[in-house]
């Protein structure tokens, strides 16, 4: 294997094997995955086909589609709800991974996650069948609004089944057993592995950038200036996110970059004692919070522009095939 550096200090990339061994040695790979019910359908040819000729088109050259159900229903609403806190407490409590739908989780964390995804599950469930009830009503809405393009046979019995969750924790590692078939190909497996876990503590510094920045840039802006000559209004929100940020980021943080280590106490420094309230009563306190966050946020846009370079593995031609 060769390999190619960048002009990378000695420091930084011990630092990054590290926290990338740290990853590797305390965190697992979760899988979330969806079974859910589409409710668009492309038009048959002979239907796009009939739409085109309205057009003055081929049908072969328009792309065309229905909608099966109103997902703005009340009843649909809710069940689109549950899969929003299902990905958000999958994210929340995770780091990303580079691999396609796995994300890293503690150890440590694994019971509670099943726990909570087995009640987040019970309450799709629920959501499906209260939405179950309303099925009829949505198909009659449909065949209303669909006109000819309606087709009884778009739609099941039921909606029961047709959604659903399930996770797994498949092993990111290379399987034991190819030491003994493959010495070769088992270390080319271990040490792409190895690259995959710093992959991710880079994409973990970055989200964790890109986040902090977003929150710390959104009460900056909420607490500078006035409109319509009054102090511009923020939601408690705008505070307790960056608090949430602070705890998640302390408990999946693998202490790979200390200037954002820093930047984070700062900002902590900042709003510690700080209540939503007492920026929109006391504008002295509300300046003074607000200046403090521009300084973070001016070193926040400059370490998402200089972020280190890392070290890049090419694989040699053997491996390449």
């Amino acid at each position: 294997m060769s390999t190619l550096l960048l002009d990378e200090p000695e420091t930084v990339r011990t630092s990054n094997v590290e926290a990338a061994n740290q990853l590797r040695t305390t965190m697992a790979a979760v899988r979330v995955c969806f079974t859910w019910f589409g409710t668009r359908k492309s038009l048959s040819i002979e239907q796009k086909a009939q739409a085109a000729e309205s057009f003055g088109a081929q049908g072969q050259f328009l792309t065309a589609g229905k909608k099966l159900l109103d997902s703005s229903h009340p009843a649909f609403k809710a069940v689109t709800a549950v899969r929003g806190r299902i990905l958000s407490h999958w994210k929340g409590i995770s780091l990303p991974f580079p691999e396609p739908g796995l994300r890293l989780i503690r150890q440590a964390d694994i019971a509670s996650f099943d726990v909570q995804m087995t009640t987040l599950r019970a309450e799709l469930d629920d959501a499906v069948a209260t939405l179950d009830l309303h099925f009829d009503e949505l198909r009659t809405a449909a065949r209303q609004r669909l006109g000819s393009l309606y087709n009884r046979g778009d739609y099941p019995a039921s909606l029961r089944g047709l959604f659903g969750i399930a996770w797994e924790y498949p092993s990111v590692e290379p399987p034991e057993y190819l030491q003994r078939l493959n010495p070769n190909l088992f270390d080319q497996e271990c040490r792409r592995v190895a690259s995959r876990f710093d992959e991710a503590v880079q994409l973990a510094e970055e989200a964790f950038v890109s986040e902090l920045n977003r929150l710390v840039s959104h009460l900056s802006e909420r607490l500078s200036g006035q409109e319509d000559g009054k102090p511009k209004v923020f939601r408690d929100t705008a505070v307790e996110n960056l608090r949430e940020f602070f705890s998640r980021f302390q408990q999946l943080n693998v202490r790979s970059n200390a200037d954002l280590d820093t930047l984070v106490e700062q900002a902590q420094r900042i709003l510690r004692g700080v209540e939503p309230q007492q920026l929109r009563d006391n504008a002295t306190s509300r300046q003074q919070v607000a200046s403090q966050l521009v300084v973070v946020q001016a070193t926040l846009d400059g370490l998402m522009v200089d972020r280190p370079r890392r070290s890049i593995i090419r694989p040699t031609q053997r491996e390449r095939t």
